[in-house]
């Protein structure tokens, strides 16, 4: 049996801190809106260019970390996060952010590829689920100082050196390079015995293969979803203050804020439930609690109750994920490399629904809550559907 030993455990989960760094495509939405005349939709290419790289190097990664060992992916990936954090001190424009935060999305998708089951293989089976959990938590806490530090430290930071040009808030991503460089310092000292699969039989077909397989496919596309409802919120929250609440916009650029302050909560709180609880009876109220808010959301006008709401929304959708990611590998562990490519791979639904979402808004004020309503409706019948391992 597995025990805990907290100096291995430990780096692995501060990794967790700079997967957060991407959700600070939302930060890099709200910031170009205020120095440019960009049109909104055309800002959503910032998580687009975050997370395209999900569908795209998901499975390649998942392949190549079944042959060289989750550890080195994973300092190789914090690595590239850091040079992307680096990146916009050539620029505050559209394409030198574009750039940084391409960056950003290949690190990170690397990162989440080998840091999930990395985490699980050094904590014991039963409690893979609590510190899946837990380990979205330090996620959310990054997520949730990213903002202030962007809008608030950067500016600090740059009038204690004397700058005076346009985008002070790049400093707060200077300061998040400098946290990963320590990150992968860390992590490149630390010795880990991983759990060895079967590397000869891991290839793109046999990953790809896996997806004819009803039950992961569906878990998957689970993935798929409640990615692309993290991040459409995230990016478009602040316009729907806006738009449809009518919250002044230096006060709306918070309503992310506030999201990842309740994500953080609820992944703690489902951390320590998770230790000992039943993950599919808690997927699944999580995901009824999350589409009755949202569903509530597009009801209100009052300013407070939509604050309230969006931390409800944020504690049902906070465990979604780990969940998800747990109880498919808990069923398949021995294709865990293959299965982690595939989940990372559907991360891609963060390049596509923040885009629909915006769209939508276009057409109607609730129309963004519609999109996001069906995902999680669909989360909440794969849970009342309970597909089979085959």
């Amino acid at each position: 049996m597995k025990k805990i030993h907290p100096k291995i455990v430990l780096p692995v989960l501060f990794s967790f801190l700079i997967v957060s760094f991407v959700d600070l495509v939302g930060t890099g939405v709200d910031e170009l809106k205020q120095s440019s005349e960009t049109p909104a939709y055309l800002l959503q290419l910032i998580p687009f260019v975050a997370f395209i790289w999900f569908f795209l190097l998901s499975v390649p990664a998942g392949i190549w970390q079944s042959k060289v060992g989750k550890k080195k992916v994973l300092s190789l990936s914090i690595l590239i996060t850091a040079i992307g954090l680096f990146v916009p001190v050539i620029g505050n424009t559209l394409p030198v952010i574009l750039l940084s935060f391409s960056l950003l999305g290949i690190g990170n998708t690397i990162m989440q590829v080998s840091a999930n089951p990395l985490l699980m293989d050094v904590v014991p089976d039963e409690k893979a689920s609590g510190f899946l959990s837990f380990s979205q938590f330090i996620k959310s806490l990054g997520s949730m100082i990213g903002p202030y530090v962007a809008a608030v430290v950067g500016p600090l930071i740059a009038q204690s050196i004397g700058f005076e040009g346009e985008g002070a808030w790049r400093f707060g991503l200077y300061l998040f390079g400098a946290i990963s460089v320590l990150a992968f310092v860390w992590l490149s000292y630390t010795s880990i015995n991983e759990e060895q699969t079967d590397s000869t039989q891991v290839s793109f077909s046999s990953c790809l293969q896996l997806l004819g397989n009803k039950y992961i496919a569906l878990m998957v596309l689970g993935i798929f979803a409640i990615v692309g409802v993290d991040v459409a919120i995230n990016s478009n929250i602040g316009a729907f203050l806006q738009l449809k609440i009518g919250v002044e916009e230096e006060a709306a650029k918070y309503g992310k804020t506030v999201y990842f302050f309740a994500k953080m909560i609820g992944t703690f709180i489902g951390g320590v439930i998770l230790m000992k609880g039943n993950a599919s009876k808690f997927l699944k109220v999580s995901a009824l609690l999350a589409l009755i808010f949202v569903l509530t959301l597009t009801m209100v006008e009052n300013a407070v109750a939509a604050w309230v709401l969006i931390g409800l929304v944020s504690l049902g959708v906070s465990n979604v994920f780990p969940l998800i990611f747990s109880i498919t590998v808990g069923q398949y562990p021995a294709r865990s490399n293959e299965i982690s490519g595939l989940m990372m791979m559907a991360i891609s639904g963060g390049a596509i629904f923040p885009f629909l979402v915006s769209l939508a808004m276009e057409y109607h004020l609730n129309g963004g809550l519609w999109v996001i309503f069906g995902l999680l409706l669909y989360i909440l019948l794969l849970t009342i559907l309970k597909p089979t391992k085959l």
